[in-house]
């Protein structure tokens, strides 16, 4: 093993191949690591619910630092001055605060919010909503009695959207002088409850969207996608390597026991073979999906299935006729070994340096097929998976409204993994294979 290892580190793109390999395996246990397979599948499946305060369709945030800082980020504004208290009478009490922020952007955000938190037992308070901007103008915006967890989505207000004739996030945030830009300066939300019972509570948080967010960027449901980015690397990793070993494994030992004992059951693996080798897999696979489940597990044990009888038999068949006249199988033979200890102690090893580079460049293709379902409607709905990223990217048409990230980091990470197998398995087959080494 040291030998072979030394042989191929002699090779750059093998040094290339697992360096991205490395960086793929480290990808995959930070994964799992920072967010566990329960909650990866809780968070991916429950869509806009899990990521509210997310802004919808956000760039990741380095493309803001190459577009130098002109980008807004989201603001999450807690509360700012202390609340301002006076009790009303008949047990009505009136709260008062105000959520200041600073805003340095002259382009506008894409979308605000108001969360509340409501304390109560049954009636709930009441709330006025006002804006003031940095000149102190003022704007009231809204009446409203928020539920125990509640989100005000002020650019969704229809009503409010007719009042200030425009779009809220676009005429709060700029002056009738500079109609086409935003204001920097400071603005605050003024927030202003009315509390009916004792011991009643109400708290709010103001969310200013912005066009970035985290290293990936966001979805439309608001999901940001470091999540499938990341998850989708041990996801894919080991469906290419289960269904690589699986397939290559019960392919090599069938073609090894068809080859031992020859006759009728060499005979009958080999039309198996053959009609395997007509069956169209992919829409097999399809079928699969459509009618019984499009669970990844699922699918990847239809693949090894339909892998045990591929091509590679009849490969493997030919190397094992030629192994079997070998002197030293002739002297197991002599000295009483069993048929099945030859098979798997003398024969198999045998081919093992023919099966590991095949094997090494089966696994992106296992990756790409995953990948090929998913964007045909087929991938795990539940699994954060790059294929489903790409689907979904797909069906909001990210490539015509500019959010082409969205489509090209799963595609970038894709195109990686296949790179990094493709040129080890390259190099590995230089090391094995006599008549490719390099002079």
């Amino acid at each position: 093993m040291k030998g072979t290892l030394r042989e191929l580190l002699r090779y750059p793109s093998a040094v290339a191949g697992l360096c991205i390999l490395a960086v793929l395996v480290g990808l995959s246990v930070y994964a799992v690591v920072a967010v566990p397979y329960g909650e990866a599948i809780r968070l991916w499946s429950a869509g806009e619910a899990a990521w509210p305060r997310n802004p919808r369709f956000a760039r990741p945030e380095w493309l803001g630092w190459l577009a130098g800082g002109q980008l807004p980020r989201t603001l999450v504004v807690g509360a700012g001055t202390p609340a301002r208290e006076r009790d009303l009478g008949g047990g009505v009490r009136q709260v008062e605060w105000d959520l200041a922020f600073s805003y340095p952007y002259r382009r506008f955000p894409p979308e605000l919010a108001v969360f509340f938190q409501a304390d109560y037992r049954e009636q709930a308070p009441q709330v006025e909503l006002g804006w003031r901007k940095p000149d102190g103008t003022r704007t009231p915006l809204a009446v409203l009695s928020p539920r125990r967890q509640d989100i005000y989505r002020v650019s969704a207000d229809a009503e409010l959207r007719r009042a200030l004739g425009g779009a809220p996030e676009v005429v709060l945030f700029s002056s009738p002088d500079q109609p086409g830009q935003a204001i920097p300066g400071s603005y605050a939300l003024e927030v202003r409850a009315f509390l009916f019972e004792p011991g009643s509570a109400v708290r709010a948080e103001l969310v200013v969207y912005g066009e970035v967010h985290g290293l990936a960027g966001t979805d439309h449901l608001r999901r940001d996608l470091t999540l499938p980015l990341l998850w989708g690397t041990p996801i894919a990793l080991a469906f290419g390597l289960l269904a690589a070993v699986g397939s290559s494994l019960s392919t090599l030992c069938i073609a090894a026991v068809g080859a031992w004992y020859g006759g009728w059951v060499d005979g009958l693996i080999q039309r198996v073979t053959e009609v395997n080798l007509i069956l169209p897999g992919l829409p097999i696979l399809i079928m699969i999906g459509t009618l019984y489940s499009r669970s990844l597990w699922v699918i990847l044990s239809a693949v090894i299935l339909l892998g045990i009888f591929g091509g590679g038999i009849k490969t493997y068949r030919a190397l094992f006729l030629q192994v079997k006249e070998a002197p030293y199988v002739e002297a197991a033979r002599a000295y009483g070994a069993g048929n099945l200890r030859i098979v798997f102690f003398y024969l198999i090893p045998r081919a093992v340096p023919v099966l590991l580079p095949q094997f090494v460049t089966l696994i992106p293709g296992f990756v790409f097929l995953e990948a090929t379902l998913a964007l045909l409607g087929l991938g795990d709905p539940v699994l954060p998976t790059w294929g489903k990223v790409i689907e979904d990217a797909y069906r909001a048409g990210a490539l015509y409204v500019g959010h082409a990230y969205w489509v090209l980091e799963p595609a970038f990470l894709l195109m990686l993994s296949g790179l990094s197998f493709t040129l080890l398995g390259f190099a590995l087959d230089r090391v094995f294979n006599p008549r490719l080494r390099e002079l």
